[in-house]
């Protein structure tokens, strides 16, 4: 029998579980992705790749999950949100296990593949079993929870991945996030199961969307990796010419899978922007410098990690104090002041000593944090705040897609300018604090009266605890 939430949230004390079991969920997904990029050069040294080619194990987990978090969200509503929950975190234990007989790169590749669709399952929905978990006057503050495991998550991915890779070789980098998958599921008996609906799963909808972000970005990725520049643009054109098809579908759908009504608003497509080329300058950065620090330092795996643990320590201290702040001050504001000092950490990076000592890197890396903290949740807060009641939703998925797409990029574009042999030196980071200063720059333009605040039209359909700033 289908079980649904109170509709005040879960009672006391089933609602705790359910909360550890996201929590759990939602470690496991941000701390699989981390623990990769530490662990990237000792791959490549024992699997005799290039430094380029290693760069697709983390190009390929963010694709997949790019192509798959908006279909599987509604999908997720078709077949039961709990459902979908569980089997995705199923599926990358068992694809995690897989990692053990990974003897080439080609079989790993295909092994984080099926990783990245059980964490696409659980993630496309964490936001609406968060909203089924929490009495909507304790969202925020559920949010804020989630935050928060997503900083310490990402502050102690690198230091886990250093740590292991000191004592054991690399499959059990990827069998440190096992723990919580296992936790999250057992937990997971508590979660909310509101009773799926009946209408229809838009398949060709879905299909054309995973179509759209997968050949666009497969494309550029094998313009990379491959040898056929051609068939490589061919790719690309065929994902755009997909794209326009659906994004022209979309319009005529009141439920568009790609939420094309809310990008059509200036203040949510300034934010998108500001936030994609955000999330694209923190992964270019934070996958490019542990090539740098092992080549050009000779720095040992745990160095590294110890290294670039200050950028998510500082952001998950920063993070929550931001949302809270965000209530009270205009997200472009704080937008611009974020990324102003990220842009200027950057810089300090790209321009480090040559013999920098773990307190040279470590304070460049933390103001760098500082900047993305104040700048990224006040962003997603405006994309959420600024979508009528009804969509609010689907903006989730938006803000989720964007940083998907933004961290598969900036993959692609390190493996870019390691393929040109420039990736291991100071230009990515000269790179980032580029699109820094385009991030801001959106921030600052959304203070804006004309394009911060909606038609009168709208205002009535504007969430008014998240007045828009």
């Amino acid at each position: 029998m289908t079980t649904t939430a109170a509709p005040d949230g879960l009672p006391l004390p089933r609602r705790y579980a359910a909360i550890a079991s996201l929590c759990f969920g939602t470690a496991l997904v941000i701390i699989d992705g981390g623990v990769a990029n530490v662990a990237l050069p000792t791959i490549a040294r024992d699997l005799h790749v290039g430094s380029s080619s290693v760069v697709a194990i983390v190009t390929v987990y963010q694709l997949m999950l790019v192509m798959l978090m908006l279909p599987f969200a509604g999908l997720g509503d078709r077949i039961g949100l709990k459902r979908m929950y569980q089997l995705g975190q199923l599926i990358f234990t068992v694809a995690t296990l897989l990692c053990f007989f990974a003897k080439s790169l080609p079989f790993l590749l295909v092994v984080r593949a099926v990783q990245a669709i059980g964490a696409a399952g659980a993630l496309a929905v964490a936001s609406s079993l968060i909203r089924q978990t929490y009495p909507a006057a304790q969202l925020g503050r559920g949010l804020g929870v989630n935050s928060v495991v997503v900083a310490s998550s990402a502050a102690a991915a690198p230091t886990i991945g250093g740590l292991v890779l000191s004592v054991a070789p690399w499959p059990w980098v990827f069998a440190s996030a096992i723990p919580f998958a296992v936790a999250s599921l057992v937990l997971g008996r508590a979660l909310p199961d509101p009773a799926p609906n009946d209408r229809p799963f838009d398949v060709t909808g879905a299909v054309m969307c995973a179509a759209m972000f997968g050949l666009v970005i497969g494309g550029a990725e094998s313009a990379v990796h491959g040898d056929s520049p051609v068939v490589s643009v061919a790719i690309v054109l065929l994902g755009l010419m997909i794209g326009r098809i659906y994004v022209r579908r979309e319009r005529t759908n009141a439920q568009p899978i790609l939420p094309v009504d809310l990008l059509s608003r200036p203040v949510i497509a300034l934010s998108t922007i500001g936030g994609f080329t955000a999330f694209t300058a923190s992964m270019t950065l934070l996958l490019s410098t542990p090539f740098r620090l092992t080549h050009e330092y000779g720095m040992t795996a745990a160095a590294v990690g110890a290294a670039i643990a200050p950028w998510p320590l500082t952001n998950m201290i920063v993070a929550p104090l931001m949302g809270w702040l965000s209530d009270r001050v205009p997200a472009g504001l704080l937008g611009g002041i974020g990324m102003a000092i990220s842009g200027t950490a950057l810089l300090l990076i790209g321009f480090m000593p040559p013999d920098p000592s773990w307190f040279d890197i470590a304070w460049r890396m933390s103001l760098c944090g500082a900047g993305f903290g104040t700048f990224l949740p006040p962003n997603a807060r405006l994309i959420i705040g600024s979508a009528p009641r009804e969509r609010a939703a689907a903006a989730g998925g938006l803000v989720s897609t964007v940083r998907l797409v933004g961290q598969t990029t900036g993959a692609t574009l390190v493996a870019a300018l390691l393929a040109l042999n420039v990736g291991a030196g100071a230009t990515p980071a000269l790179v980032a604090a580029g699109l820094a200063l385009v991030a801001g720059l959106c921030s600052l333009a959304r203070l804006r009266p004309s394009i911060r605040d909606p038609h009168r039209d709208e205002a009535d359909d504007v969430q008014p605890a998240a007045g828009v700033r």
